[in-house]
């Protein structure tokens, strides 16, 4: 530790910010994290919590083995991460998922970067770019990065960010939910960390009830976007659940009201035509959030519309879906391999402003931002992670791992969640234990093995190569 070295800035207290202002200061940095809430709020944010989780409390599957998202828990955990830290100590049951309980979640990690003597926390916006004196600065602001943030960060990149919407799914009472047509049960019984098999309340339609619901999704009132904000594309991995109906009667079947793995326990003999899930959103099992139904439904319509869904005809909501605009920069035109900016190196950006998509894949670049940044501090060389990791992989897709045009560099760049199609992929197919080529169902699992050992033996390695051995218990103590 070295009290003498000038700090490093961190901009925005999200998963990113958190994440990057811990592991600087776990290296000995010191670290001085911005965060312009509670003096200014977003559109999305309700509290002044660090790291506050405004979607889901879901980091989605934690299985490392056959996983991508659980294979980058994995690498995180080993990296000695707070977020990973914090999501292990507050889980709730969510099958095969790591969800958490999101106040408790926040609070953890608020209370453990308030605590340590190399973070000094700043309750007031940066507005426009931070002073010329910040040599070394993280810009984590996140989707909702500050109107005066944005303007200041198109000037230096000469476009306008790239933009998408993302919706909040509605959380609900759980007493308000009636059991006597609901149940409890996970697909395939499936139990997941902290889970039982039986972790999830599902709602059963049949068909008519189901078209109905379709319908009236369809038909109802929506927010309205301001002329600038019309042509935002959606992300894939999160639409609103009426822009999902409007494909289609069947996809919402196809997707997260799809009715397979799940017995109605009150009429076993009846299988439901789809099937509404709800995930345990806090450790006292007092809420649930709507699996998969992120929406822009004016708050009027929600309640009407999704009291429709039998067991949730009482439904009292804890809060309702609503909608928000995210940007991000197109970064592999405008950052350099370790996140820098090219146009002035001492800005490092890191989470989704980057153009990754989702809490854990913001939070796992937000680390490796952070421990880019004070190994630089430190004069210590870093390369990055092997592109075999999935922190490798991800950070290969946000700086450089998109199809490049001659003229004006990556175009098509959009938001990406951590996925096996992102690593470097196997020449040879896999064979079982004769030699005898793997087809089907059989091949794909042995594929995900195979990439996730390659990806622990990569990191292990790395790790070795860079001294860089947190255990979790020592780095988030």
């Amino acid at each position: 530790m070295n009290r003498n070295l000038s700090p490093i800035h961190v901009v925005g207290g999200g998963l990113a910010g958190s994440e990057a202002a811990w592991q600087i200061a776990q290296a000995g940095v010191p670290v001085v994290l911005h965060e312009m809430r509670p003096r200014r709020m977003t559109e999305a944010h309700k509290s002044e919590g660090l790291a506050e989780l405004v979607c889901s409390n879901s980091f989605r599957s934690d299985d490392s083995d056959l996983n991508a998202v659980g294979l980058i828990h994995d690498e995180m955990r080993r990296l000695g991460s707070l977020i990973m830290h914090a999501a292990d100590r507050h889980q709730v049951p969510a099958g095969s998922a790591l969800a958490v309980d999101r106040d408790a979640f926040s609070g953890d990690v608020t209370a453990r970067l308030e605590a340590h003597p190399l973070i000094m926390i700043d309750r007031n916006e940066v507005a426009g770019l931070p002073p010329e004196e910040w040599d070394s600065v993280i810009l984590a602001t996140g989707p909702l990065t500050s109107p005066a943030l944005a303007e200041a960060i198109r000037s230096l990149t000469g476009e306008d960010s790239l933009a998408f919407f993302d919706a909040i799914a509605p959380i609900v009472h759980r007493e308000s939910i009636n059991m006597d047509v609901a149940w409890f049960q996970s697909r395939y019984d499936k139990a997941g960390p902290g889970g039982t098999g039986a972790d999830y309340i599902n709602c059963p339609l049949d068909k008519a009830q189901y078209e109905a619901f379709v319908a009236a999704l369809i038909a109802g009132e929506k927010a309205e976007f301001r002329a600038w904000e019309k042509d935002t594309p959606y992300f894939d991995g999160c639409l609103p659940i009426e822009v999902m109906a409007e494909r289609g009667v069947e996809t919402l079947r196809h997707g997260p009201m799809k009715p397979v793995g799940l017995t109605n326990p009150h009429d076993p003999t009846v299988k439901p035509y789809a099937v509404v899930q709800l995930r345990q959103d806090n450790k006292l099992g007092t809420l649930y959030n709507m699996v998969g139904f992120q929406t822009k439904l004016k708050y009027g319509p929600q309640s009407t519309i999704f009291r429709m869904i039998p067991g949730l005809e009482q439904a009292e909501f804890a809060r309702l879906g609503g909608i928000h605009r995210n940007t991000y920069l197109n970064s592999p035109r405008h950052l350099d391999s370790v996140l820098r900016l090219k146009a002035q190196p001492r800005l490092r950006f890191a989470g989704q402003i980057t153009g990754c998509e989702g809490y854990v894949e913001s939070a796992a670049i937000g680390l490796l931002a952070g421990l880019l940044a004070s190994s630089e501090r430190l004069g210590r060389a870093l390369a990055v992670p092997p592109p075999e990791t999935a922190l490798g992989a991800l950070l290969n897709h946000i700086t450089g791992g998109h199809i490049e045009t001659i003229d004006t560099g990556p175009k098509s760049y959009q938001p990406m969640n951590i996925n096996f199609g992102l690593f470097p992929q196997f020449e040879a197919a896999p064979r079982d234990e004769n030699g005898k080529r793997l087809r089907g169902k059989d091949k794909a699992v042995a594929k995900k093995r195979m990439i996730t050992s390659r990806a622990k033996a990569a990191l292990a390695a790395w790790m070795a190569d860079h001294a860089l051995a947190p255990s979790l218990s020592e780095a988030a103590a």
